[in-house]
């Protein structure tokens, strides 16, 4: 392909990204999915490598497509950026965030912070996702995720954006029978109430403890 794509063929490109089909692309930009498809195709051909691969779960971003992201990503914020200006809103927050976080986090912490959020943007609506399992980013599950650990992969942009204080519990009572422990050995002759799985937010926070 000789010439430059278009606009449309980069918004088609992102889209697919978010949505993960070519279908879900169409709906989104009310597009009939073989137009979306020939976009794709054109895109693969000015570039020269191969952006998705089909798999049980869609479409699937390939290294190259991951990489071309965050340039897609700027030039749909550009032109979205664009739309407000012209039709008098600069400063809109406006549309649909999905949120993912962990049952502990999404029923503690963010409740005042998404209340604080909706009364500065009345616009903005918030589907918040409460799972233990973390929902993937590249795939679209959600647009932002509140995790207790550093997401790998390094197309994401990650925030660190607070602590959350942990630490070991127990009745009064049972300290007195047992004594208080004082190292992580001590707790093998202590009774013990966990997780019966292993998280990767638990091995990180089980890093941080003393020995």
């Amino acid at each position: 392909m000789n010439s430059e794509p278009s606009w449309d063929v980069y918004r088609s490109f992102a889209a697919v990204l978010r949505e993960g089909s070519l279908s879900g692309a169409a709906r989104r930009l009310g597009m009939t999915q073989p137009s979306i498809a020939r976009h794709i195709d054109a895109l693969e051909q000015a570039t020269g490598a191969k952006l998705f691969v089909r798999s049980q779960r869609g479409l699937s971003p390939t290294d190259r497509a991951l990489a071309l992201r965050p340039h897609a990503d700027m030039l749909v914020s550009a032109a979205e950026a664009l739309r407000r200006s012209g039709s008098g809103e600069p400063d809109a927050v406006a549309g649909v965030v999905r949120i993912s976080a962990s049952q502990a986090v999404g029923v503690k912490h963010l409740p005042p912070i998404l209340v604080a959020l909706r009364r500065a943007h009345p616009a903005l609506t918030i589907e918040l996702s409460l799972s233990d399992e973390p929902d993937d980013l590249l795939q679209r599950q959600a647009d932002i995720a509140v995790r207790m650990f550093e997401p790998r992969q390094q197309a994401l942009i990650a925030r660190h954006v607070g602590h959350v204080r942990l630490g070991f519990h127990a009745r009064r009572d049972y300290l007195d029978r047992r004594g208080v422990p004082i190292t992580l050995a001590d707790l093998v002759d202590h009774d013990l109430i966990g997780f019966d799985t292993e998280t990767r937010f638990i091995r990180a926070a089980m890093r941080h403890l003393p020995g």
